[in-house]
């Protein structure tokens, strides 16, 4: 992960090329001060919210709406955590119970509005939904497209491995292995220190 300010984090770690819910994990953050959280504030949330396209520029959040929000993004993480057998401690969810992550997913997806069919004439025509309007049927959205990613056969989901590093990323290609570019220059270095030091036979 690019190590940033408090102030930059809402740009930075956006990962826009990262789907919404690994968007959502990923407001959990560390560099060398720690580990960080990036939805401090209901405006947090919104500029969260608007930046991954869910709701208009500046929409209203409310101090319940934040806590649903974390809410879903411990219960993402911990059910992330699952899916890919991330040890590491320091990415550990604040929601430990697996059936809790569960319900949480679950009661956050329910408020998504399907869309609907519509008869005209003789035809039928698709109605999609209309779009979020508040926080909470956005989240649901973050939750619909969750449970489609957490269950890919495939294993697209990973852990980034790198030293500190607390993200999530899918894996659109083979050989990628780390979240960004900068995690992989810290890992490779992390390597390079390890394998010299075991050649000075270092303790």
């Amino acid at each position: 992960m690019d190590e940033g300010s408090a102030a930059d984090v809402s740009t930075v770690l956006l990962l826009p090329s990262e789907p919404r819910p690994v968007r959502l994990m990923n407001t959990v953050w560390a560099d060398r001060g720690g580990v960080h959280d990036a939805l401090g504030t209901p405006a947090d949330l919104g500029r969260w919210l608007a930046a991954a396209d869910l709701l208009p520029a500046d929409p209203v959040v409310t101090a319940a709406g934040l806590r649903a929000a974390i809410s879903l993004r411990d219960a993402l993480r911990r059910l992330a955590a699952l899916r890919t057998a991330d040890s590491r401690s320091t990415a550990r969810s604040a929601m430990p119970d697996l059936e809790v992550a569960v319900w949480v997913v679950n009661e956050a997806a329910a408020a998504v509005r399907p869309d609907a069919l519509d008869l005209v004439g003789d035809r039928l025509r698709r109605r999609p939904a209309a779009p979020a309007a508040d926080p909470a049927a956005a989240l649901a959205t973050v939750a619909v497209e969750a449970i489609a990613l957490l269950t890919e056969p495939d294993g697209v989901l990973n852990a980034c491995t790198a030293p500190g590093c607390v993200l999530y990323f899918v894996k659109d290609h083979p050989r990628r292995e780390w979240c960004s570019a900068a995690c992989g220059n810290r890992a490779r270095a992390a390597r390079h220190y390890q394998r010299h030091r075991a050649a000075r036979g270092d303790s």
